[in-house]
Parts: C-alpha cells; structure tokens; sequence
C-alpha cells in the first residue's frame, strides 16, 4: 500500500494552517514536523535525519525505532549516500529530486527495492502521479509539502487508489445478424492487456458487453494486445466508472476504462484510433428479462469475453453466454449519466 507523508508548508496562514493540519491527521499516513513523523494514532514515530549519519541509523535500529533519510538528489553521489542508508535498512529514503525527477527515481526504485520505502517529495497530485507510476512500480509513497486543501485530497485519491471493481454478469445471446459495413473504431491503447480483459461496449448507454482485446495469436494476424476492436463508431463505452465516451469521439490522450472477466477496472490512455469501413454484426442478448444490443466488425479476430475464456463474434450463436455490464438507469447528458430522465434506446 502506498503512503501519504504531508508536511504543513511555512507560508500558509493559520487559518489554513489549522484546516490542513486537521486533514493530514485524518487522512494522511504520517504528519512531518521538523526531525519526527508520526502517524495518525501518534504511537509510530519516526526520527528524520536531514543528513546521512551510519552511527544514528545503525543505533536507531538497535533500539528498535524508525528511521527516515530526507536527501537531495542532485546527482550520482547522492544516489549513492541513498544506497547507503538503505543497506543499513533505514526504514524510508525522502527524496527530493531538484532537477531531474524519473530518472533518479529509477535508479533508486532499482538499487533499493526490499530494502527501504522510497517516499518522493512532491508540491502538487500531478507531480504525485509521476513519481507513483515511475518504473512501473513507483515510489512507496509521496511527501506532499501542503499549502492548499483541494491539492490534498488530490494526492490523496491518488496516493490510495485502489483497483475499481465493477459488475460483471451473464448476458444469454438471443440473435446473431450480420448487417451492412459501416465504420468501426479499433482504439490503440498506451498499454498490455491480457486475455480477459477489453473494453466495454454497446447501443445502450446504460448496457455494455465487454470486447477482450487482440490478445490471441492466429495464422493470419500477428496479435495486439495494446488494441481493441471496439465496434460501430456509434456505440457508447466507459471511459470511467462514471461517464461514457461515443467510440466516434475518441482521440489520442483520452483514457477508457479496460475491464477483465472478474470485474477489476483500471484506466488506459489511447494512443491512436482507426476508423475503417468494414462488415458488421449485431449481437443481441438478455439480461434478466432486459435486451442488450452491440454492434461489432464481423471478423474472426473480434471475440466476446466468456465466463471462462473468450468466443469470436463468427461463432456466437443463440444460447451462448457472454459476459456484459449493466449500468444505472436513466439518460445521459454528454456522457453524464441523469438517473431520472426517461430515455428509451432500441
């Protein structure tokens, strides 16, 4: 789990002051004051050091107490003072990277993982986003220099977010009809999926099947597992939990929400989108008692995610079932779901 660290910025007013010491106790994992940190309970204390010291870490540790090496990372020397800490298993290294962010970063995700938490100092969410995702695996956590609330809740949701989990249920296909072409949208995506997992797609705004991605190998196409055949350009997807997105309007830099067979959901930045002319196909089921519909490109490649493993569009068949997501109902305005409009969709 990764950690927030805040440390109350000196320019603030006591009135903010006052608030954003009230909102890191609550909140955040540790509250930084001069050399200690301590966490939310105030029974785990840690001693900050401001300076490498072997003598005090290697002490401290006898004692059985915690310790935290707060560094400015400015170059190859400092890395290594960092590595340093770590081998005599100080607890967190604090960094500070003046000029140059990720590439430090990884060094020391790199030299120091097991042996001590990395916590990142940063001054907004967005440079927490960065340093949370560098070398895939990240710092253990951020130390957030707090002058404003909004930015502290910010870096909280990022800092503790955890894998959304959606529903995923059982839809029966009940008809299977190719139609005429039209265009349909592959979306590239920035990331890998794995079999199982795809995009959510369908006519309904509040009815989607999950698409699994080109994951699989055949004798004609090499696979893609960065890709989505998504459908007509007209079906709606999730671009998060709470939003659809037209397949239509997708463009490079929007996000979309990659789901799998169990219903963990995470986002996926798109890289390009294709609009092509090519045959299509429309897929009916029903889910308790409700018709759902989605129109796909009819093609051996584009397959619907099964209880168990996955079925091209060409071999669906009345009967089989097929896993799909039933959202709130109501209408959308731009994509923003109104629970109490009546909107009918066929």
């Amino acid at each position: 789990m990764k950690e927030l660290w805040v440390e109350i910025a000196q320019t603030v007013s006591p009135s903010e002051k006052a608030n954003l010491l009230k909102l890191a106790t609550d909140k955040a994992d540790f509250l930084l004051k001069d050399t200690h940190a301590r966490n939310r309970s105030g029974k785990d204390e840690i001693t900050v050091l401001n300076s490498f010291d072997e003598k005090t870490i290697t002490q401290l540790k006898q004692n059985g107490k915690k310790s935290a090496l707060k560094i400015n990372i400015k170059g190859k020397e400092d890395e290594n003072t960092a590595v340093r800490a770590a081998e005599l298993s100080a607890d967190y290294i604090i960094l500070n990277c003046l000029d140059w962010r990720v590439i430090p970063l990884e060094n020391l995700i790199a030299r120091t993982r097991g042996k001590s938490k990395l916590i990142a100092e940063v001054s907004n969410a967005e440079d927490a986003r960065l340093v949370l995702e560098t070398l895939e695996l990240g710092a253990d956590g951020v130390l957030l220099k707090a002058s404003d609330a909004d930015e502290l809740m910010k870096a909280l949701a990022l800092v503790k977010k955890q894998a959304p989990k959606i529903e995923v249920v059982l839809a029966k296909v009940t008809s299977v009809k190719q139609i005429s072409t039209g265009a349909r949208v592959c979306v590239d995506t920035c990331d890998l999926m794995a079999p199982g997992e795809g995009m959510l797609v369908g006519v309904q705004a509040a009815s989607f099947f999950l698409v699994e991605a080109e994951v699989h190998e055949n004798p004609y196409v090499q696979s893609r597992p960065f890709r989505v055949n998504a459908g007509s350009l007209s079906m709606y997807t999730l671009a998060s939990l709470q939003n659809t997105r037209y397949l239509s309007e997708l463009k490079a830099g929007d996000e979309v929400l990659i789901v799998n067979r169990k219903g963990k959901a995470r986002t996926a930045s798109v890289g390009r989108v294709k609009i092509e002319i090519r045959p299509l196909i429309l897929v009916e089921a029903e889910v308790e008692g409700k018709e759902i519909k989605t129109i796909l490109q009819n093609a051996e490649t584009i397959r619907l995610v099964t209880a168990k493993g996955s079925k091209p569009v060409t071999e669906l068949k009345a009967g089989d079932e097929v896993l799909a997501h039933i959202s709130m109902s109501g209408g959308r305005h731009f994509g923003v779901a109104v629970p109490d409009e009546t909107v009918i969709e066929r």
